[in-house]
């Protein structure tokens, strides 16, 4: 008898420790529950975070704006994500001290760090076009060669990024 008084015993104490990592975790920790203008990224080394705000602009030509910045810097880099077709894609392009204003094409050639498609990952790992804003937030966000593009661009060097990001972002937090 006093065996399965012990399994028992040991059986709630496991179901309490269970419980409690459950109920521990907050409920923004969780992509489904948040928009994808709200989501925040980091990547796997800790060292960059991508955070997506809102566009406020029902004609904009954009589905997502977003600002990815090397920690530790103070390197903030803009970017838009844009529908294409043909087929269809969601593009991005990241953007490092582009000029305000009226800009040649050779300026934003100058001050574009990366440019490629962008892929939003669901929990079970399928792969998609990353959503326009109002959609779920992805759990990871996929920016194809975007470490290597960093390590090209201007926003890499001396007091500004030194280590490439891993092209795969996992979903944070939500911000409000």
């Amino acid at each position: 008898m006093s065996g399965a008084v012990g399994i028992m015993a040991g059986w709630s104490g496991v179901a309490a420790i269970a419980a409690a990592a459950f109920f521990a975790v907050p409920v923004a920790a969780f992509a489904v529950d948040c928009k994808q203008e709200q989501a925040v990224y980091v990547d796997r080394d800790g060292a960059y975070e991508l955070r997506f705000a809102p566009l406020n602009s029902p004609s904009a030509a954009a589905s997502n704006q977003f600002k990815v910045s090397a920690l530790k810097t103070s390197v903030v880099m803009e970017g838009y994500v844009m529908p294409s077709e043909d087929p269809v894609r969601a593009i991005g392009i990241l953007m490092f001290n582009c000029p305000e204003g009226d800009a040649t094409g050779a300026d934003l050639d100058a001050c574009t760090v990366w440019q490629g498609a962008v892929y939003g990952m669901n929990v079970k790992g399928e792969v998609d076009n990353l959503q326009p804003e109002g959609a779920a937030a992805a759990e990871k966000i996929v920016l194809p060669g975007l470490g290597p593009a960093i390590r090209e661009s201007s926003a890499w060097g001396e007091g500004k990024a030194s280590v490439a990001p891993w092209d795969v972002l996992t979903f944070k937090e939500c911000a409000t």
